[in-house]
C-alpha cells in the first residue's frame, strides 16, 4: 500500500478528506473530463476520471451507415486529427478488399497528415501556455495554426477536416497553389518554432511548472497501453509511421524524437521535435509529388469522372449503385492503424459482406491516456493537475466514442 494510500486511510477516519470534482465543464480539463479528486489539504491523494459526457454512439451509428458516409463520422472523433482519423478507416477497408492507392493519392494523404500533426501540436502548445498564463505563446501558435487550416480550406473548402480521403484514393487533386503556398508557410515555420523554442524551453516559470510534474515511465506506459508523445517521452521509440508503415513512410527519412525523463516537460519537448520532423516529412513529400490519378480506376469502387456521365450510360449506372448503394467488401475482420498526434489509432473492422461495416471498434490514444492519470496525479499539488491533464493532451471525442 502506497504512502498516498495509507494517508487517504486515515485521514478518511478523521474526516479531514476534501472531494473535488475538477471538470466536467473546466475549460482546463481539455474537454468535458471530470476528475474526482480527493486533497489533503492541496495534495492529491486519489483521482478518478469520470468519462461520458461526450458520448456520441459514433461507432455505433458506423453500423447504419455505408461505408463512405462513415468518413464524416469519424472525423469527428479526434477533432484536432480528423485526416488521422479518416486514414485509419480507408486503411483498414483498403486492406480488406486488396486495393491499391495510387502513388499520387499516397503522397498527398501523408503531406496532409503531417500537416495536421503539425497544427494539432500548435495548438497543445498554445492551449498548455495559456493554462500556465502565457497569453502571447498562445497568440503565436494560433496564429501560425491559422496557415495551415487555411491551406485545408483552399483545398476542400473545409478547415478542420478537409474529408477528402475516399475507399482507394482521394476524392479530388491539390488545389494549383496547393505546394507553393505549403512551401511558403514551411520557408516561415523555422522562425515561428524558434520564437517557442526561446520562449517556453528555457523559461524559469514554464520549466518549473512542468519538470518533475506527472511522470509517466516506461513500465506504466506499457501497463496502460499508452502510445504517441507519451511512450517516446519514456524513452521507448514506439512510432506506427516506423514499426508498422504505411503510406510509403518507409521511404522517407525522418526520426522518432525521445526523451527519457518520462514527465510533463519531457512530453513537450518531444512534441517540438516532432513538429520539426514532420516540417521535414511534407517538405519531402512534395518534392516527391508526380503527376497521376489520385484515386483508383476500379468503376465499381471509385466514383466515375464526371465528364463520362454525358455519353456513357455505364458511368451512369456505375454512380448510382455507388451513391445509392456502396461498396460491398468481402467478409472478413482486419486491424489496422496509424499515428496520429495522440498516438496509436486504430480501427477494427468486421466485415460481413453488406455494404454497412458489420462492427466498427476505434482503438484511440486518448483513452489509455486519460486513465493513466489516476496513477499519476497522487502526491502532486492541485496546481500540478491542470498540467498533467494537458501533458497528456486527451480529446475526450476520442474518449467517449
Amino acid at each position: 500500500m502506497s504512502k498516498a494510500i495509507k494517508n487517504l486511510s486515515l485521514l478518511d477516519e478523521t474526516g479531514d478528506v476534501l472531494e473535488l470534482n475538477l471538470g466536467p465543464q473546466h475549460p482546463s480539463t481539455h474537454g468535458v473530463l471530470r476528475l474526482k479528486l480527493r486533497l489533503d489539504g492541496e495534495i492529491v491523494l486519489s483521482a478518478e476520471p469520470v468519462i461520458g459526457y461526450l458520448h456520441t454512439g459514433i461507432e455505433k451509428e458506423c453500423e447504419t451507415r455505408t461505408y463512405q458516409q462513415v468518413f464524416t463520422l469519424v472525423d469527428r472523433l479526434d477533432y484536432l486529427s480528423g485526416p488521422a482519423e479518416e486514414q485509419a478507416f480507408a486503411a483498414v477497408v483498403e486492406r480488406l478488399m486488396n486495393l491499391v492507392v495510387p502513388e499520387r493519392a499516397q503522397t498527398i494523404r501523408l503531406i496532409l497528415l503531417e500537416l495536421s500533426r503539425i497544427q494539432s501540436h500548435l495548438l497543445w502548445v498554445g492551449t498548455s501556455a495559456l493554462e500556465l498564463n502565457m497569453t502571447s505563446v498562445f497568440m503565436y501558435c494560433l496564429t501560425e495554426r491559422e496557415k495551415i487550416l487555411d491551406l485545408f480550406e483552399e483545398m476542400s473548402g473545409a478547415r478542420m477536416f478537409p474529408s477528402c480521403w475516399r475507399i482507394g484514393g482521394l476524392a479530388y487533386d491539390l488545389n494549383p497553389e496547393f505546394e507553393s503556398n505549403t512551401r511558403a508557410f514551411l520557408k516561415a515555420f523555422p522562425s515561428t518554432w524558434k520564437d517557442l523554442d526561446n520562449l517556453l524551453t528555457h523559461n524559469y516559470v514554464w520549466c518549473s511548472r512542468l519538470q518533475g510534474v506527472a511522470v509517466i515511465d516506461e513500465e506504466l506506459c506499457k501497463q496502460f497501453a499508452c502510445t504517441g508523445p507519451v511512450i517516446r517521452a519514456a524513452g521507448l521509440p514506439y512510432d506506427i509511421r516506423k514499426a508498422y508503415p504505411y503510406l510509403g513512410y518507409e521511404n522517407y527519412q525522418f526520426d522518432a524524437p525521445t526523451r527519457t525523463e518520462g514527465d510533463s516537460y519531457a512530453r513537450y519537448m518531444v512534441r517540438m521535435e516532432e513538429m520539426k520532423q514532420s516540417a521535414s516529412l511534407v517538405e519531402q513529400g512534395l518534392n516527391k509529388l508526380k503527376p497521376g490519378p489520385v484515386i483508383t480506376d476500379n468503376r465499381k469502387i471509385a466514383l466515375p469522372p464526371r465528364r463520362e456521365l454525358a455519353r456513357s450510360m455505364e458511368a451512369v449506372i456505375h454512380q448510382f449503385k455507388l451513391v445509392s448503394e456502396g461498396i460491398h467488401p468481402p467478409a472478413g475482420e482486419l486491424y489496422r492503424c496509424v499515428e496520429s498526434a495522440r498516438g496509436e489509432l486504430g480501427y477494427y473492422l468486421v466485415s460481413d459482406g453488406s455494404n454497412r461495416p458489420y462492427r466498427l471498434h476505434v482503438r484511440s490514444p486518448s483513452f489509455q491516456h486519460v486513465h493513466v492519470l489516476q496513477k499519476v496525479l497522487p502526491g502532486h499539488v492541485l496546481s500540478d493537475v491542470v498540467v498533467a491533464i494537458a501533458s497528456v493532451d486527451p480529446i475526450l471525442g476520442d474518449v467517449d466514442r
